[in-house]
This record gives C-alpha cells, sequence and structure tokens, in this order.
C-alpha cells in the first residue's frame, strides 16, 4: 500500500508519487527496523513534489476551487479593460501587453503551486499560453469576429425561414414544396361483367305492430339480373330459409328502381327495393343475369329484427318523503340497449339518464362493431346461432330516494337497439300515429306524489294542565296536526289516523304513568270525522299518527289527563234587618255557601206582589259570601234562588227542587234625596234653580229645607207631596256668591219623621262675563310679518273656561275658541280686521263692546329683487340674458332690492363648461343698501348660469313659497387656441419640393373662421419670418410651409397669435410649444435583375443608397405595406401571386422624406393541376371500355405536363410505374381516355412564366421544384 496518507475527499494520487514517497522513507523493507522511528523523529528529508501550500492546511479540492476563482477574476477584469477601450478609445498596445503579461504569470505560475491536476506539460503551456494571447489580441485591439454570421449559419440548420412580401417569416421549403400543385389521383379498375351487393348502406331494419314490413335494399352494378337467392336465417330456431326472386317480381323492382334514379346512365347502379315481413338475419346467396353466369356478390348482410320497445311497470303513486321510488322499467330489444329516461320534479326538469344494458354474456357481434357488413363468418348454409340476435326482455330496477316533496314523473324518452333501430316516445307526431290507429301503447311514465309524513302533538294540555270536563260530558281530544318544515300539510284534503293510550283515573300510577292493563284505541280526523271526544277522566297518550299515505311522528306534549271536577251547590241561611222607629222589617241579609269550581255564577230573581218581576245575577270567586235585599218601596218580597253554574258545568243547574225562596214585607223608612248627581251647581245672578227630589217610603211626605246665603238660613217646608219624584224650584237668586240648600226632614203617612242629611250647593256668579281686544303698543292694530301667526290680545272676565266666538270681517265662517285664561291670544295668520262674535263662561252668556271687539291686522311687505335691464342685459322667457364675453374679461351685474335692508343675498352659480361638464358653485353676500352689484366669473368658457334662490332682509327670512327666483345667463366665449398636434416633435422634410409631406398639423380651438399668425425662424437668422393666415374655416389645419422659407438645416415653428369669430384672441408667449423642421436629401433605390416576372418562390432583390436603416414602401395585392432594411440590399421571398410595387423609400437620416419610385414586379403563381377534382377517384370498367380523366390546370396557358401510370398494387406494396406520358393543353381544363388498368397521376406541371415537378432529380431523394421559364 502507498504510505501517503490522503483525505476521502482528495484526488487520486500524481503517478509515481508512491512509489517516490515510499523511497523517501526507505524500502519497504526498512519499515520494520527500529531505525526508522529514530530516523522520522529526527526529521525526514523534503519531497521535491510536495504542494507548495501543505494539504494539512489547505486540501487539494480547495486549492484548485480558489485557483479557478481567481481566473474568473482576471477574466472579468480582462472584459472591463475591453469595454473600457471600446468607450474610452485607450491605448490598445499597452492593454496588450499588460494581460500577455498577466497571462503569462499566471500560466507558468499555476504549475509551480505543484497542485495535483494543475501540473502540466511544456507542451500544454506553450498551447493555453498562445490561446490567450491571441484572446487578448483579438479584445485589445478590437478584432472583428464575424460571431453574428456564425450564429445566423448555425441557427439556420434547426430555424430556417425568410421574410415573404407579406411581411411574415415564412420557410422557403414549404413553398418551393407545396404539394397541393399537384392534387388527385384516377384509379381505373377492370370489373368483371356485373356486382351485386344487398344492403350496401348497412342500415338497421325492424318490424313491429305498427311497421309490419321493410323494404331491403339490393344494389346491382353493370348486369341485368333475372333470378336472385336470399338466405334467410330465423332468429328464434336458427333455421335456414331460402327466398327466390323470379325474373317477374325482379322487373317490377328494377321498374320500381328506374323511377326513383333521377340520372338515367347505364353504367350506374340501381337499388331493387324487396319488401320482407319476418325477422332473421338475411343475405344475397345467388344472383343470375341474363347471360346465366352467376354475378359476383359482395359480402353483406341484413339483420331484421324486432324493433325495440320500453315501457314502465307502475306502481301506486303516493309515496312518503324519504321513500324510494322502486319501480322497473321494461325493455324488450336486441342487446347492447340503449335506454333514455328524463325525470321531472315539481314542474323543473332534473335532467336525462342513460341507461346502456349489455348483451347476454356480452357475446354478440353488435358489441365489436354495430355497421359491419358481414353478421356471421363461416358457411351459413350450416347450423349458425344468431341467437344475440334475438329480443331480450329485460327490467331495470330504478330506486331513487324521493327527498323533495311534490309531484315526481319519469318517462321513457328513447330506447335504441344494438343494430341501431331508434323509437323515440317523446315524438307528437308518432303519439298521433298511435292515437289515429287506435294503436295501444304501453305506459311510458311513472307519476309520484311525495307526501309530507304529518306531525301530531297535544295542544293546551299536559300532565300539568289537565282537562276538566263535566261528568257525563265529553271534549275534544286536543290534538294538532303540523310538521316541521316549509311546507304545510292540508288538513281538509288528508285524513289522519291517531292511536292513543288510556289508563282511568283509579289505575294511574304514583308518578303518573300508564297501569299496565292500559287500553288502546284508534280514532280518525279530516274528512267525514272532524274530532274525537273523550268522556271517561284518566291520562290519555297520543302514541301513533298516519295520513291517508304516510306514518308520521308525535311530538311533544302527547299526554293529557282528563278529571270530573264536583257538581257546583248551593246553601243558603238568611236574617232580617229590622226598622229603629217603626220595628218593620226594611230588608233581608243572606248567607252563601258554595261548593264547585269557582268562578260561580247564581241566577235568583227579587218579586214584589202586585209589581214586577227583577231576574237578578250574582258571580263570585269566593266559597262564601253575602247577599243585601233592602228595598226601597213597601210590599211583599219574595226572593228565589233558581240556577247555579261553575266554570266546568257551565250550562246551568237547577235549584228550584232545593226550594230555596225566601219571602218578607217590608216597609222602609222615610227618606229623600237629591236626584242630580253632581252635588254642586252654578247658575247666573237673578235666576232660579231647580233640583230633582226622590222620596221613599209610604206617601204623602212633608219634606222640610233651607236655604242658607252669607250666613243667613232660610227654612222651607212643603206639604202633601203625592209623588215620589218632583223638582223643587227656588227663588230668584238676586246676590251673587255660594247658596246651599239642605234637606233636613221628611215625615211619611206613618207620622215617623227622619233627618236628612242631604245638601247640595249652588254657585251664583256675581256678573255676566266679558270679553273685549286688547291693545298693542297703544293701539288695537298691528303691522307683522307675512305668513306668520299673529297673537291678537284677548281679556276675559268671568268665570273659566270662556267659549268665545270670532270672525274675519266680510267672512261668514265663525270660529269658537275655548280658554280657561282670562288673558289669552287669539292666533290669526291673515290679514285683515277681526271682531268677536259672543262670549260664554262656565255658567252663563256674557256681554260684548262694540267698540273694543274689532282689531286689525295687516303685513310688512316680504322683501323683492329685480335686475336692471340695458342694452346689455335682455329679458327672455324670466330670464335676463347678458352679452356675451370673452375669457377672462370683466363684467357686472346691478340689482335693486325692495324690503327692509340690509338684504341678505344667496345665489347659485351653475357652469357649463363647452364639454358639457356642470358644476355648481352657491355664493352668499350682505347688500346694505337697496342697490347691489355682483361681479360675473369669466375665468371658465361656457354657460353661466346665475340664480338668486334665497332672499332675506331685516323682517323676513327666506320663504321659498311666495319667492320668485331671479335667473340671469351669460356666455362666457373661450379665448380661442392653437397647438401643434405633435408639440416638440421634429419634422423631417425634403430638399426637393414633392419628395416629402410639407404640412404641419395644428389643432385650432374656438369658432370658426380663425385667423393665425406663425414665425419660422433658422438656426442661422435671428429674424423670424412671420406668415399670416386669414378665414381658417375648420379646427385642424395644416399649416403648408412655403418651400421658398425652407433651406437645409434646422427650423423652429412658432405659433404667436391666434383670433376666432367670436372676437375674442389669445397671443402665444416664447414659452408656448414649438416644432423643428430638418430640410435634408432623398434616398434611392434600385433593382438588381432586370426581370419583370417571378414565380412563387423565387427572391427578389433590391439594392439601396442613403443612411441605414432603410424603410421600404410598397403594396402588394392591393395592400401598402412597409419594411426595413439594416442594410443597402433588400431582398424578399415571392411567398404569393400578385403585384410587387415599390412606391417609396427613407433612410435614416431623413426619415420623412420619401424618395417616391415605381417599380413593379409581377408574382405569379405556381400552375396547378388537380385530377379527378383534387380527389383520389377510381372508376370501374370493363374489358374493352374507357374512362374519362379529367385534368383541371391553375395559371397562365398554354400547359405542359406530365402523367404516369402505375400499377395497383397489393396492400402493404408500392405501385411501380408503367408508363409517363406528355401532352399540352391551351385551356385550363382537358379531358384524356384511358382504357389500361392502373392509377393516373400528374408529375410535372409547367404553364407560361412557371413550373413545378414532384419527379425525383438523379442523385437525390425526395421532391424537387423545377422552376423554369
Amino acid at each position: 500500500m502507498s504510505g501517503t496518507p490522503r483525505l476521502r475527499s482528495a484526488y487520486p494520487s500524481t503517478p509515481n508519487s508512491g512509489q517516490r514517497l515510499q523511497n523517501s522513507y526507505g524500502g519497504g523493507k526498512g519499515v520494520s527496523e527500529p531505525r526508522v522511528p529514530l530516523q522520522v523523529l529526527s526529521g525526514p528529508p523534503q519531497d521535491p513534489q510536495a504542494p507548495l501550500l501543505p494539504f494539512s492546511l489547505v486540501d487539494a479540492p480547495s486549492q484548485r476551487l480558489y485557483i479557478t476563482f481567481f481566473y474568473l477574476g482576471l477574466t472579468v477584469w480582462r472584459l472591463w479593460d475591453h469595454q473600457r477601450l471600446v468607450s474610452d478609445d485607450s491605448d490598445s498596445l499597452w492593454l496588450f501587453m499588460k494581460w500577455v503579461a498577466i497571462d503569462s504569470v499566471f500560466l507558468y505560475g499555476v504549475p509551480g503551486l505543484k497542485v495535483p491536476w494543475l501540473q502540466w506539460s511544456a507542451t500544454t503551456m506553450t498551447i493555453l499560453f498562445a490561446v490567450h494571447a491571441i484572446a487578448d489580441a483579438v479584445l485589445m485591439f478590437r478584432i472583428p469576429i464575424p460571431v453574428e454570421a456564425w450564429l445566423v449559419a448555425f441557427t439556420r440548420l434547426f430555424y430556417d425561414r425568410e421574410l415573404a412580401v407579406s411581411e411574415r417569416r415564412v420557410k422557403p421549403a414549404t413553398i418551393l414544396q407545396n404539394s397541393s400543385l399537384i392534387l388527385g389521383k384516377q384509379i381505373i379498375h377492370i370489373l368483371p361483367e356485373g356486382s351485386a351487393m344487398l344492403n350496401p348502406e348497412q342500415a338497421p331494419y325492424c318490424i313491429d305492430t305498427v311497421t309490419t314490413s321493410v323494404d331491403l335494399p339490393i344494389r346491382i352494378h353493370q348486369t341485368n339480373p333475372i333470378s336472385i337467392e336470399l338466405l334467410r336465417i330465423d332468429l328464434d330456431t336458427n333455421l335456414n330459409e331460402t327466398i327466390t326472386i323470379n325474373p317477374k317480381e325482379i322487373r317490377k323492382l328494377k321498374k320500381q328502381a328506374e323511377k326513383r334514379f333521377l340520372h338515367h346512365e347505364p353504367a350506374s347502379p340501381r337499388l331493387l327495393q324487396y319488401a320482407v315481413k319476418q325477422t332473421g338475419l338475411y343475405r344475397l346467396q345467388k344472383v343470375v343475369d341474363e347471360s346465366k353466369l352467376e354475378v359476383q356478390r359482395r359480402l353483406s348482410d341484413a339483420l331484421v329484427v324486432r324493433c325495440p320497445s320500453a315501457s314502465i311497470k307502475t306502481v301506486p303513486e303516493n309515496k312518503c318523503m324519504g321513500d324510494l321510488s322502486d319501480f322497473h322499467l321494461r325493455v324488450d330489444a336486441t342487446a347492447p340497449i340503449i335506454v333514455k329516461y328524463s325525470k321531472i320534479v315539481k314542474g323543473e326538469e332534473r335532467g336525462r339518464v342513460v341507461l346502456s344494458i349489455p348483451p347476454e354474456n356480452l357475446a354478440s357481434p353488435l358489441v365489436r362493431q354495430r355497421t359491419s357488413g358481414a353478421r356471421i363468418t363461416g358457411n351459413p348454409a350450416a347450423n349458425v346461432d344468431v341467437s344475440w340476435a334475438r329480443t331480450q326482455s329485460t327490467d331495470i330496477p330504478l330506486n331513487e330516494s324521493l327527498g323533495v316533496i311534490g309531484d315526481w314523473e319519469y318517462s321513457i324518452d328513447e330506447v335504441e337497439d344494438g343494430c341501431g333501430n331508434r323509437v323515440t316516445y317523446n315524438n307528437s307526431h308518432l303519439v298521433e300515429f298511435y292515437r289515429q290507429r287506435q294503436i295501444s301503447t304501453l305506459p311510458l311514465r311513472q307519476k309520484f306524489s311525495v307526501h309530507e309524513r304529518p306531525k301530531a302533538y297535544l295542544r293546551g294540555c299536559d300532565s300539568q294542565r289537565p282537562l276538566r270536563v263535566p261528568k257525563g260530558k265529553s271534549l275534544r281530544l286536543p290534538v294538532e296536526i303540523g310538521q316541521i318544515g316549509p311546507n304545510k300539510l292540508d288538513h281538509g284534503a288528508h285524513s289522519f289516523k291517531f292511536s292513543y293510550q288510556f289508563t282511568p283515573s283509579a289505575d294511574i300510577l304514583p308518578n303518573q304513568e300508564h297501569a299496565k292493563n292500559a287500553s288502546f284505541a284508534d280514532f280518525q280526523l279530516g274528512n267525514n270525522a272532524a274530532s274525537h271526544e273523550i268522556s271517561a277522566p284518566g291520562l290519555y297518550t297520543l302514541r301513533s299518527v298516519q295520513s291517508a299515505f304516510c306514518a308520521g311522528e308525535v311530538l311533544e306534549p302527547s299526554s293529557c289527563l282528563l278529571s270530573n271536577p264536583t257538581e257546583p251547590s248551593l246553601n243558603i241561611d238568611s236574617q232580617t234587618i229590622p226598622d229603629r222607629c217603626a220595628g218593620n222589617s226594611v230588608g233581608l241579609t243572606v248567607d252563601l255557601d258554595l261548593t264547585g269550581t269557582p268562578p260561580f255564577r247564581i241566577a235568583y230573581i227579587v218579586r214584589r206582589r202586585g209589581g214586577h218581576v227583577t231576574p237578578e245575577v250574582k258571580e263570585t270567586d269566593l266559597l262564601h259570601t253575602q247577599l243585601e235585599f233592602r228595598p226601597a218601596h213597601s210590599g211583599h218580597y219574595t226572593y228565589e234562588f233558581l240556577e247555579i253554574s261553575d266554570s266546568v258545568y257551565k250550562e246551568p243547574r237547577s235549584l228550584r227542587d232545593q226550594n230555596f225562596v225566601l219571602e218578607q214585607d217590608v216597609k222602609p223608612p222615610a227618606s229623600a234625596r237629591f236626584l242630580d248627581p253632581y252635588p254642586n251647581r252654578k247658575t247666573c245672578i237673578g235666576e232660579p234653580v231647580s233640583l230633582g227630589i226622590q222620596l221613599m217610603g209610604d206617601a204623602p211626605w212633608n219634606l222640610d229645607y233651607e236655604i242658607v246665603h252669607q250666613g243667613r238660613r232660610h227654612k222651607r217646608k212643603l206639604d202633601a207631596i203625592d209623588t215620589s219624584i218632583f223638582t223643587l224650584t227656588t227663588d230668584e237668586l238676586s246676590n251673587g256668591g255660594e247658596y246651599s240648600v239642605a234637606l233636613t226632614a221628611v215625615t211619611d203617612r206613618a207620622g215617623c219623621k227622619v233627618s236628612l242629611e242631604q245638601e247640595t250647593k249652588i254657585e251664583v256668579a256675581l256678573q255676566r262675563p266679558k270679553a273685549l281686544f286688547g291693545v298693542i303698543d297703544g293701539h288695537r292694530t298691528i303691522l307683522a310679518l307675512a305668513g306668520r301667526p299673529v297673537k291678537l290680545p284677548l281679556r276675559l272676565q268671568g268665570e273659566a273656561p270662556w267659549t268665545v266666538t270670532h270672525r274675519k270681517q266680510n267672512s261668514d265662517d265663525l270660529i269658537t275658541s275655548h280658554f280657561r285664561n282670562s288673558n289669552p291670544d287669539i292666533e290669526v295668520r291673515e290679514a285683515g280686521v277681526y271682531e268677536l262674535v259672543t262670549v260664554n263662561d262656565a255658567t252663563c252668556p256674557g256681554n260684548l263692546d262694540a267698540a273694543l271687539n274689532t282689531f286689525k291686522v295687516e303685513w310688512i311687505p316680504r322683501p323683492q329683487v329685480r335686475m336692471s335691464e340695458s342694452a346689455l342685459v335682455e329679458l327672455v322667457d324670466d330670464k335676463f340674458i347678458k352679452r356675451d364675453i370673452c375669457e377672462g374679461d370683466e363684467d357686472a351685474v346691478e340689482l335693486s332690492f325692495t324690503g327692509t335692508p340690509p338684504f341678505d343675498v344667496e345665489y347659485d352659480h351653475e357652469r357649463e363648461t363647452e364639454r358639457g361638464q356642470r358644476s355648481t358653485n352657491t355664493k352668499k353676500f350682505t347688500a346694505g343698501i337697496r342697490l347691489a352689484s355682483v361681479r360675473m366669473d369669466s375665468s371658465i368658457a361656457g354657460l353661466h348660469r346665475y340664480k338668486i334662490s334665497k332672499l332675506s332682509d331685516l323682517s323676513y327670512s327666506h320663504d321659498r313659497l311666495s319667492f320668485v327666483p331671479v335667473v340671469a345667463e351669460q356666455r362666457v366665449q373661450a379665448r380661442p387656441a392653437a397647438a401643434f398636434f405633435e408639440g416638440g416633435m421634429t419634422y423631417k422634410y425634403c430638399k426637393e419640393e414633392d419628395a416629402g409631406r410639407e404640412n404641419v398639423p395644428i389643432s385650432l380651438q374656438g369658432k370658426p373662421p380663425f385667423l393665425l399668425e406663425v414665425e419660422i425662424r433658422h438656426h442661422s437668422s435671428a429674424k423670424p419670418e412671420v406668415v399670416t393666415i386669414p378665414n381658417i374655416e375648420t379646427n385642424r389645419y395644416n399649416l403648408h410651409i412655403p418651400h421658398r422659407l425652407l433651406a437645409l438645416g434646422t427650423h423652429v415653428l412658432r405659433i404667436r397669435k391666434v383670433k376666432d369669430a367670436n372676437g375674442c384672441h389669445r397671443r402665444m408667449g416664447q414659452e408656448a410649444p414649438a416644432v423643428h423642421v430638418n430640410v435634408a436629401e432623398v434616398p434611392s433605390i434600385s433593382a438588381l435583375e432586370a426581370l419583370t416576372d417571378y414565380c412563387v418562390g423565387d427572391r427578389i432583390a433590391y439594392t439601396l443608397s442613403g443612411s441605414p436603416p432603410f424603410n421600404v414602401f410598397y403594396t402588394f395585392q392591393g395592400q401598402e405595406r412597409k419594411a426595413s432594411s439594416k442594410t443597402t440590399d433588400f431582398r424578399r421571398l415571392a411567398e404569393k401571386p400578385g403585384e410587387f410595387t415599390i412606391t417609396a423609400v427613407t433612410d435614416q437620416r431623413s426619415a420623412e422624406c420619401k424618395a417616391h419610385v415605381q417599380i413593379t414586379k409581377t408574382i405569379h403563381e405556381m400552375p396547378s393541376v388537380r385530377v379527378s377534382k383534387g380527389r383520389t377517384a377510381s372508376v370501374d370498367i370493363h374489358e374493352g371500355g374507357e374512362a374519362e380523366i379529367l385534368f383541371e390546370f391553375g395559371g397562365t396557358p398554354p400547359f405542359e405536363f406530365s402523367y404516369t401510370r402505375s400499377s395497383n398494387p397489393p396492400k402493404g406494396k408500392k405501385p411501380q410505374i408503367l408508363e409517363t406520358k406528355s401532352d399540352v393543353s391551351y385551356e385550363h381544363t382537358k379531358t384524356v381516355l384511358a382504357s389500361d388498368e392502373g392509377i393516373y397521376e400528374v408529375v410535372a406541371i409547367k404553364d407560361r412564366f412557371c413550373a413545378f415537378s414532384t419527379q425525383k432529380v438523379s442523385g437525390t431523394s425526395g421532391q424537387k421544384l423545377l422552376t423554369y421559364r
């Protein structure tokens, strides 16, 4: 092994280095001697091949990496010197010597580092130094290298494109090798005497009850058959049957075929339509023509099957939400089968579904190919299994969750069998056809009505709130039907069946649950049954609910407790009420003891002997109450309790059987009272007062009363009063103040005098009320603001409340007001004289003073504004029109006011610019006097509208209802403006007057006509030339610079002044934008060839003179185009035919100066030829017959063409060229007759100008274009 230790990442050792290291430490035998370690310790000898920088410090790969980075840095420095040399033009020799020295130091110094892999030999060093020296010379002396040409040549190996006359890059090969120039070929086959074929179009056929027969087509060609035999294989039994068509039938079929065939060429094939009525596989077995020879038959079968049909095995329509559809589609057809059906939910189509049904065991040739010519292989006379063509009956289950409430409908749309026979059921014509022929159809639709599942619960009753019902009575079980969701159940249209559990009250468990012996019962609601009545007390629990279609769910509360409370009953106890004077009974007190369920209702009557019967009702929530009877009149009274009811037993229960009757003779004591419910009365002074009195007891009565006023009592007495109700009238009360009338005693017929405490007070007014208007500032006249309410002071005397009626003079409308204040105000809103009509206080009518009952109201005038009319202001349609001014001019309008200064004015300044932009600005000002001036705005051109919208003065605020706005309009004409369309641009004009454009477009703004002043200043002249252009009628003007003012060099063109028809002008300053005009020479162009006719694919070349790059203007195919060239050569590939005309050329020095030329080249299209309309046509002829070959040419006559006849090769082999012929045509079409079998195609074509050939050139492969003239 080598004695040198190495890192795992180190490069392999330098060759022979291991041996050298081994020898330096002694031979291999000396390693085991004791003195070797002593020699190492004392210092081994230095290796001359050791690296300058030890690997223990920096390993070899890192040293190589650092040297590479250093070399890259030198390369960047070298390129930077080269760039600086290009820009600064430094000393090339010095830089070359510098880099030669640097490269020599680096290249010869690197091996001295003794880094593995960087120790080069002397030859390698010399080659590297020479390469670097050459590179330094190229870079520092700027020696050009055709890198671009090398790159172009290399790129063309992979990307070969040229610019064509249409200014797009195209591949020359696609033009030169255009295979579409020669299209089509004619194939001629020599056929036998005739042919026949059954079902040439491979059409499917089927029969059913509607289509009882089908016509099988038999195509005959170049033959006149006299006998046709068809082989039929029965689909059910696989037995063969031969059908012979006799000559008579054949003649009839041929006659029908001739009528259907419009073209009467004898060689054209005919279709014989032979009708069959049985299913089976039909094959043309034998055809014999007139020559008694058998005609060639092409293998093709016709399969006639039963027409496919589909139906639905219908099921009941009613379903519940969440149920499965669960029905079947029945399909009878030849497999494989395709069934299409659609689904409609709630009137919306939810898509169409396509079902594919394969044949049994997947054994059917229809699976592989439906339109194959031969359905069976082998000898059809043998037993052939065609069971795959039999009608297959299949039931297709459709199970889908019905998750939407509403109407669902499944309908079969179409069914198609494996042969391609298709029956469409949604065809309205087919349905009508069935109906007219009374053909019964199978069900094609399945409809479902999806219902919501009902939900039921007990309403208003649960275990905590039992139902109470009288004994022997029943009530409706409070069942409510509903559901959770957006749909509502129609209770009237459905019948619901319920099941509930019942436990009698005596058997209910302590936990209020049902007992084990609980019974179950069913009932029905809806339709005929309106409700279910229950009467037995106990616990009822609803267990199930079911509609006519669906089972439902029972919600909570589902349990209810029914109880029979105790029937109401009554016990009474009575006591008489004695009179203290006479000892007679004056009334009765009755105690009532009740049992039952409150509240109670007791009906009784009070009957007076000889009088009427008064029914009464006592209602109470208490179980013990009391009644007190105190009749007002004497007599015999009977009290009878008739009926009692409570909250449960609402039907009254009779008490007559308990004989609750109380009788009593009553003599009530004498008494008297005032009938007036209001004890205090008011009256006017000097009037009497009438008071109603009611007397009670036995007539006649004597009444004692007294009148008290100001501490004095006046006693009065009335005797022998016979009526119980009479009127007490006092004397006239002549003094004002408070009077008291008191009833002191009453005596009846028994002589018992009873003291009374009845008293009423009478308030007598001290005087009659008065009303008059007060004064404002000492007058009964006021000057007020118009439209605002004015309060007229009123002075009232008397007792509140007062009722005052007033009116406006000359008006019949009376206004009544009510006041409680003696100094009120009457509010009026109109000017005029107001007068008082009547006044009443709380007791009496009053008096009015004619001199003090009127008040006059007048309005302060409202402020108004008007604009002074003058020669500069005109009033048109309620608008003041000011004379037009120019933008920036000063103007104002004078306003005059009426009213009370100062005036606050607010006006809207609406500005509409020339571009239709609108803006509104609201401004305000105050006028201290009745005249004011408003400055008009002229800063922006347009229509200015000033509308005084608000006006107020010292007295009035603005009133939008009464104020009429004042509008003034003024149009500010924009000052005209002129500018160059391309400001700051430099126009390059030509030295020749007609060689370039000498018009500078100027944009003018304003009202034409315009006056324009323009100055033209040459760079060598200090004095400008001024050009004035009057009467410019448009807003765009092309300034034509007089050629006399233009010289070679640069000119500055500037607009000085512009004026329009409105009289407004604008003067431009020196800072206005300007344009420059350069006058230069024009370039030239000439063709390299004197030819004028070219072919597509040729290259057209020109030479240019001037300063590159150039712009070449030309027209091609009537379209103007522009091309650029960076060199003095201009070349384009003739891609398309047409006229190629160079019209102008410009160069860099004078881009706007066009050198107008007229160099025209005509590009002719390549000649083309189409054989058989450009398609591959096959013609079958008999021996000795001829076929026409049609050649159609494109190009310019005359045409020379060559065509070949090749053999008809077998499949997989190339045709052999049998002969080549040439011909000439002076027209665009030529017909050649051919009788030899083969493939005819053109290989070369030539017209008057161009030629094209697809023949291979000797020594080359592929196609080659031959262009010659």
